[in-house]
């Protein structure tokens, strides 16, 4: 008879009471596992089962408030030491975005790296693979990209760069919110460590292209002499005195 899953105890009785059983179990594509759906036990063995639970149900449901009360106060302890473990390795990550992907990532039962055995001992790598899927998913059009069809390695390869400036910024300790998606977030951009002008800063103004000229220019050319009364090859006419000192000499005045 089969007996499907849920019920702890009254499948570990009817196992246990059953000479026969059989265990069901089906392929998860998404998970990529196989999950128990159930068993397949003895008929007189399942209803010796059914019984016992029935008789201590009462203390069964005691015990199952204190364990589920127990629980909740470990994952909250678990959930604040993830909080706590982000800030440390990326302490210019906001304090409340921190929280909420601590949360997101420590649901009990939720398959998430938060819940694997490297999240619940704060491995560096699992707590950054967490921050990393946040960043992914609300801080880039990867999600945009898959409702555009796009593959998975493909629209994760076209993100890969802006998740690291803004894995890179927060552990860095940059304040600010990281580019929200479509926006620029690489190598000199907003989310750049460097700031917008990459490894060394702002580049130094650049000096003026031309020097102005000066407020009055000088005049083109200087204006030429007044014209002289004969024209280049021709002798300058002798003054009075010349003239007369030629003459006593004998000799005939120049022209």
């Amino acid at each position: 008879m089969f007996l499907p899953r849920g019920d702890t105890a009254l499948t570990r009785r009817a196992r246990s009471g059953s000479s026969l059983s059989a265990v069901v179990v089906r392929r998860d594509r998404r998970r990529r596992r196989y999950e128990r759906q159930g068993v397949f036990v003895e008929e007189a063995a399942l209803a010796a089962a059914e019984a016992a639970c029935l008789a201590d149900a009462e203390a069964r449901a005691r015990r199952r408030a204190r364990d589920a009360r127990r629980r909740a106060a470990e994952d909250v302890r678990f959930t604040a030491a993830l909080t706590a473990e982000i800030l440390r390795l990326f302490p210019g990550c906001p304090a409340e975005r921190a929280r909420d992907i601590a949360e997101h990532a420590s649901v009990r039962g939720s398959g998430r790296v938060g819940r694997s055995a490297a999240g619940r001992a704060l491995d560096a790598a699992a707590v950054t693979a967490a921050v990393r899927a946040s960043v992914r998913h609300l801080d880039t059009e990867y999600d945009a990209l898959l409702m555009a069809r796009v593959p998975h390695n493909r629209a994760r390869a076209r993100v890969a760069a802006a998740i690291d400036a803004v894995l890179a910024a927060w552990a860095a300790g940059g304040a600010g919110e990281p580019c929200g998606p479509g926006e620029l977030c690489g190598p000199g951009g907003p989310c750049d460590p460097c700031g917008p002008c990459g490894p060394g800063g702002p580049p130094a103004s650049a000096p003026d292209e031309a020097a102005e000229p000066p407020a009055s220019a000088p005049d083109e050319a200087a204006e030429p002499p007044a014209s002289a009364p004969h024209e280049a090859g021709e002798p300058p006419v002798s003054a009075p005195h010349e003239v007369a000192s030629r003459v006593a000499e004998g000799q005939p005045p120049l022209a």
